[in-house]
This record gives C-alpha cells, structure tokens and sequence, in this order.
C-alpha cells in the first residue's frame, strides 16, 4: 500500500518509534496523521510537524480507542492505515504483581484488540485497509530481563498472525513490526539489557523508514534488524539449541544475577 492520499492512526505517537513514523509518513502526503497519545501536549508538537491532528487516547481503554477512531473519520474519512504502537516495558520475572501484569496486557495486547474491533469491520465492508502492529523482536525471540514484555510481546505477533489469515482475503492486509535495540527511551538506562541493546540499536528514523518500505511491499514481518531473521531461524530450525545459546547470553549479561536485574 502507498500512503498517499490514506487516512493514518499512530498510537503512540508523541515519542520514539511512534513520532518518528508520524514524521516519515508526513513525507507521503497522505490524507490526514492523527497522531494519538496519552501525552496530549507532545502528541499536538508531532502533529504540528507532521502536518496531523493530536487526539488524547488511553489506549488500554476500548471506548478510548473507540473515540479515536471516530474522531479520525470526522476530520479526515475512513481510517487506511492503523498503527498500534503504543507499548509499555518493565523488566520483571515471577515476582512482578497481578496488577503489573494486567497493566501490561492492557497496553500490549489488549489495546491491539480493541483498535482492531474499532476498524476491520469497516475495511472489510470496503475490502481494503491495512493495521500494522508494533511487537518487538521480543515477540519471535524473547526478552532476558522482562517475563511480562515477552509474553505481551508475542501474543501481539500471534494476534497479527490471526488477523492477517482470517481477513487477508477480505482485503485487511496486516504487518508486525518487529525492531530490536532502537534508542528510544526504552533502552535509556544503565539496565544489563538496555546496555546490551544499545550496542547494536539503530535509530526511530531508521526503524520508520522500513515500516514505510514495509507497507509498501505489504510484508507481515517488518524487521528493521536483518538479523532478527537470522535468530528466528535458528530458533526454529534447532528450538533446544537455541534455548541452550539464550541461557549463555543470559549468563553473560546477568553474569549469574537475578534477570530482573
């Protein structure tokens, strides 16, 4: 799919990977960029300069994501491309709290759900649209630091998985962006794993510029790092040969510590 002339949602969209789609779409000219956020005065600065509309958005609430839908319809027609970007992140295993869980589900996962239910009926009804969701490269390998981002992580690559074989007749296209290290805020830190991320993390520009390469070619997996691909392959070809690799990385980082760091 072109951008040109599209309607387009980033949740998200006020920092990191989500300001810098906001940004690099801006350059397609599409119809209209409703940049979404709970970070209402960062999300107006990024609309500005792409050119959009800034829109408050909770995205753990449905009725939120509801709303967000109907106010990007209002101002510039039906929604072509939903981003759902928005994601949270904290390094935890079995101790981390119900509440945190559900917290992190909420944002993860859930909000994948509802921005889902909010617009596939009405591409559907029209045979095209096109819902591209932030995962991570958390989602098809795993996170060393964090149970909770790894599981949210990979059931939001499993939601684009059924989405994309349920409605990819129906001309819903899907595609899961799956970055690794990138310098956003979530690898700020002096944390084992955000230093180790960080040596080999590339730039939201970068990361923006592929999902626009991405979109264009309607690939499922977008991987701004090449050798996630790699990894992945591995992972299936030799499933306990990889587990044994991720236990010595894990030894080298943690250096035996506590994966919660």
């Amino acid at each position: 799919m072109l951008l040109n002339d599209k309607t387009i949602i980033v949740t998200g969209g006020a920092h990191g990977i989500g300001r810098a789609m906001c940004e690099r779409f801006a350059r397609e000219q599409p119809r209209g960029i409703v940049v979404a956020d709970i970070d209402v005065d960062e999300a107006r600065t990024v609309a500005e300069l792409s050119g959009g509309t800034a829109v408050d958005c909770d995205v753990s609430n449905q009725e939120s994501v509801q709303e967000l839908v109907a106010a990007a319809e209002s101002k510039y027609g039906p929604v072509d491309l939903f981003c759902a970007n928005a994601g949270i992140g904290f390094p935890g295993g079995l101790e981390v709290s119900d509440d945190s869980w559900r917290d992190i589900l909420s944002v993860n996962v859930m909000s994948h759900v509802y921005a889902a239910r909010a617009v596939v009926p009405a591409m559907q009804d029209r045979g095209q649209g096109y819902l591209l969701h932030t995962a991570s490269a958390a989602g098809l390998l795993t996170e060393l630091s964090s149970a909770p981002y790894s599981v949210t992580k990979h059931a939001v690559i499993a939601l684009a998985e059924w989405l994309a074989i349920t409605y990819g007749d129906l001309g819903v296209v899907v595609s899961c962006l799956c970055p690794q290290g990138v310098r956003t805020r979530m690898i700020d830190g002096d944390h084992p794993v955000a230093v180790m991320l960080r040596k080999t993390s590339i730039s939201a520009e970068q990361v923006a510029e592929s999902v626009v390469q991405g979109i264009a070619k309607e690939q499922f997996l977008i991987l701004p790092h090449p050798e996630v691909a790699e990894y992945f392959q591995h992972k299936a070809t030799d499933y306990d040969g990889w587990l044994g690799g991720m236990r010595r990385l894990r030894e080298e980082v943690f250096g035996g510590g506590s994966a919660s760091g």
